[in-house]
């Protein structure tokens, strides 16, 4: 059997995944994560709403845990221009350092062209794999149960390309970048997730019975990679973005590894995140070929709650758990899992989302001291 497997181009793929971390950059890379002194630097963006205080819990819990990570912390807001002294230092740190962890920034709604520094992160570094996964939590009841889906969504063009302009007064035309490179680098990741992780099934969600030539390329090149995976046992199909979303809200159990462009991505991790009880319990992060940036799943500022000490850490505790994977520190990263997960089965300490009343500060306080 191995003779057959030795020379397709996936098997190759596969061959370095003795060599790879978690999800993305390769380990052996010189340009990888930074380590001084045995602990890695780690760039940190709080973020806005929310942000601070569930990055401050990460921050408590890692000192506690004795977490070997320094964290750079830049306290940028969205709001802020792309030339913001600090948001040009929280850039080179990240180019340094080649790992992050990141609350959501607010990008306003504006017609003035004010750019998303998000956006500007994954263009500037090429972060063109996000990453969102919506799994059921022991201890919360959800609307669905047995629900363990990845959402793998193409980050770098699509509709947030961000190429929009006045034709004429009252006309706007927005331009929809499809390519067949970056599609076939983010179908080959999708790919090489489910191997790695012992996924079946990778569906292609498009729209190209409308967008017939942009999404038209996208579903035809997934298909084109998928045949140099399908004798590895990897499933593959494919489901219009609109009946994605009806099938996730009555059956979510059908999907495993998904793929899709920008928006659709977007929009389906909240529908995801809705299944599973909410923004404040789904991890995620963005990946390029040297870089790694880990921020919770759902996209979600909490600007109404922000400093109210009530907001839910769950999401950004788990999300520094695949950063800790990311780095290859696993012991520190399932003592910090097994921690959240106990606190919320014992379900005495729950918050507001979940039920419950405790803040964000009982919720972490609890969370240490499950730490074994």
């Amino acid at each position: 059997m191995f003779s057959v497997l030795k020379n397709s181009r996936a098997t190759q793929k596969l061959s370095t995944t003795a060599k790879c971390r978690l999800l993305s950059t390769l380990s052996e890379d010189l340009s990888g994560p930074k380590r001084y002194g045995g602990k890695f630097t780690v760039t940190l963006i709080p973020g806005d709403g929310v942000g601070p205080e569930v990055s401050t819990s990460v921050k408590r819990v890692f000192e506690s845990a004795k977490v070997p990570v320094v964290f750079e912390q830049f306290n940028v807001s969205g709001e802020a221009d792309s030339t913001d002294v600090d948001m040009q230092k929280a850039m080179t740190s990240l180019k340094r350092n080649h790992v992050g962890l990141k609350g959501i920034l607010y990008t306003p709604v504006s017609s003035k062209g004010h750019s998303s520094f998000n956006v500007l992160l994954r263009k500037e570094l090429d972060m063109y794999a996000s990453v969102s996964i919506a799994k059921n939590i022991e201890g919360i009841t959800s609307r669905h149960s047995n629900v363990d889906l990845v959402i793998i969504r193409e980050n770098t063009e699509g509709e947030y390309s961000g190429l929009e302009h006045n034709t004429i007064p009252g006309v706007v035309e927005s331009l929809k970048i499809i390519t067949q490179k970056k599609t076939e680098r983010i179908a080959r990741y999708a790919f090489d997730y489910a191997l790695r992780n012992n996924r079946k099934r990778v569906t292609c969600i498009h729209k190209a019975n409308i967008m017939k030539l942009s999404d038209g390329l996208f579903l035809r090149v997934c298909r084109q990679v998928y045949n140099e995976y399908k004798h590895l046992g990897i499933e593959f199909n494919d489901m219009i973005v609109d009946n994605t979303a009806m099938q996730l809200v009555s059956k979510p159990q059908q999907f495993d590894v998904m793929v899709m462009p920008n928006l659709y991505g977007t929009i389906v991790s909240n529908i995801a995140a809705g299944l599973i009880n909410g923004v404040g319990t789904m991890p995620g992060a963005s990946f390029g070929r040297n870089h790694a940036i880990f921020e919770p799943g759902a996209r979600h500022v909490g600007l109404d709650i922000g400093g109210s000490n009530t907001a839910n850490p769950t999401a950004m505790l788990m999300t520094s758990v695949m950063l800790l994977k990311h780095l290859e520190l696993r012991d520190y990263a399932n003592t910090i899992e097994t921690a959240v997960t106990r606190t919320i089965g014992q379900r005495d300490y729950l918050t507001r989302d979940l039920g419950g009343n405790c803040t964000t500060s009982d919720f972490t306080n609890k969370v240490i001291n499950n730490l074994v």
